[in-house]
Order: C-alpha cells, then sequence, then structure tokens
C-alpha cells in the first residue's frame, strides 16, 4: 500500500520556489522574462499573494529574480543555485516538472550485499517510494541511507525531498553525488499505482551520496520512465 506524505510536504512556498527554479533552468522562463503580475500569478497557482511573495523572495534571495519597483519580476538565470532539488536530476521530457514523493515502505534492515561502501554501519534505512513530477508519475526508486545516522525512520519523518529531511532532521548534508546512468527492469516490488509492470525496460540510475566531510551516506537506485522524463545534468559556466 502506497501512503502519501502529504500531511508532511514542504512549505507551499518552498514547492513554488522550487518549481520556478526548475522552470528557470529548463529555459521555461528565459533570462530576462517579465513574470505575470503577482495576483494574476497567484491567482492561477492557486495560493495566496502572501505565499508567492514569500517564494518569489527566497529566488531573490538566490540571485534568480529581480524585483523593479513600479515594473514587475524579472527572471535572471545566472545559473546553478541552492536548491532543494539541486542533486534531482528528473525533468519532463519537455523539462521541469516540481517533484513529489510517496512512500512505499520504510525499514531498517542490513545492506544489501551487492551495494557499494557507504556508511559504517552494517544495517542501512531501506525506503521506497514512487516519484511525480508535477502530475506524471515517473519513477520508483529505492534509496539506502547508512544506518549510523538515527535509529528509525518512519514514513512519518519523511517529507518530499529526503535531503531536505537530511539536512533538517539528521544534520546530514549531501555535498556531492556521483550517478551511473543505463538501463534496468522495473523491480517486483513496485506498487501497481505505477504505470509500468515489473519487468519492463526502462532507464536505470545508481548513486552514491557524500556528505560536506566527505563520507559516503547514502546509495540510492532509480528505474524512470523514459517516455515521460529525461535524466538531465546541468553544468555551471566555467
Amino acid at each position: 500500500m502506497v501512503q502519501s506524505i502529504g500531511l508532511n510536504a514542504l512549505p507551499k512556498y518552498i514547492q513554488i520556489s522550487e518549481m520556478l527554479i526548475r522552470e528557470i533552468a529548463a529555459g521555461h522562463l528565459a533570462d530576462g522574462a517579465r513574470l505575470p503580475p503577482e495576483r494574476d500569478m497567484a491567482a492561477d497557482l492557486n495560493i495566496s499573494v502572501g505565499t508567492l511573495r514569500k517564494a518569489l523572495s527566497d529566488l531573490v534571495e538566490k540571485g534568480l529574480l529581480d524585483r523593479v519597483q513600479g515594473s514587475g519580476n524579472y527572471v535572471r538565470n545566472r545559473g546553478a543555485v541552492g536548491s532543494v532539488y539541486a542533486f534531482f536530476r528528473l525533468e519532463l521530457i519537455g523539462g521541469g516538472g516540481l517533484p513529489t514523493a510517496q512512500v512505499v515502505s520504510a525499514d531498517r534492515l542490513t545492506k544489501p550485499r551487492n551495494a557499494p561502501n557507504f556508511g559504517p554501519s552494517a544495517e542501512g534505512h531501506r525506503i521506497r517510494r514512487l516519484r511525480s513530477l508535477g502530475d506524471e508519475m515517473v519513477a520508483v526508486e529505492e534509496i539506502w541511507l547508512d544506518g549510523s545516522h538515527r535509529d528509525t525512520i518512519s514514513v512519518g519523518d519523511l517529507s518530499d525531498s529526503l535531503y531536505h529531511f537530511y539536512r533538517e532532521d539528521l544534520g546530514v548534508v549531501i555535498a556531492s553525488v556521483a550517478d551511473e546512468i543505463g538501463v534496468g527492469r522495473v523491480p517486483d516490488w513496485a506498487p501497481d499505482a505505477f504505470h509500468l509492470r515489473a519487468g519492463t525496460t526502462v532507464g536505470y540510475i545508481e548513486r552514491v551520496s557524500w556528505t560536506a566531510g566527505g563520507e559516503a551516506a547514502e546509495f540510492s537506485r532509480t528505474w524512470f520512465d523514459s517516455g515521460k522524463s529525461r535524466y538531465v545534468s546541468r553544468m555551471g559556466k566555467g
């Protein structure tokens, strides 16, 4: 049974800010583009003007928006910025899409034998999730966090962004990742809610994540529908 984590979702203004960051990165909001009037934009997003202004203020702080008194809000695409989803590489085929998650299970188990070395514990927290971009379900994923960071993790502890949960609740900051991209088959544990059957050939990502101190803390596997999403890694200007 899939358990929604909507009750522990990221604050709405962060969701809006992250959505806009991904839209800017995908080129849907071009550098120099003027955003719609705030009241119109808030109505389109079905949020209050106050919530929208908090999201826009976050973009200003990140250098992605210039607010010109009496004129409006203008996009400034200045490359990579600090983002909750800075390491989330999947986008819709057309670009962008706000990531959300539904938890399938969260268990503490002995680490799999075929996993790379990550962390000192023999056990890890195995988190299985369904991932969506906007309204499109695009992937299933299995994440292993080293067991030394916490004794137990429950479904109710988790938010849409695991890295946000790691930082805010565990004091673990993921600073770098290494991804291996290929093809794989949808695992047999994938819930019926996922639209592709177990065994279907799909895109596949294996990731090892390191903390700011250079310690491997996490290993993950993601199976994604390449008919709906793509893996994108954008580099900053050299």
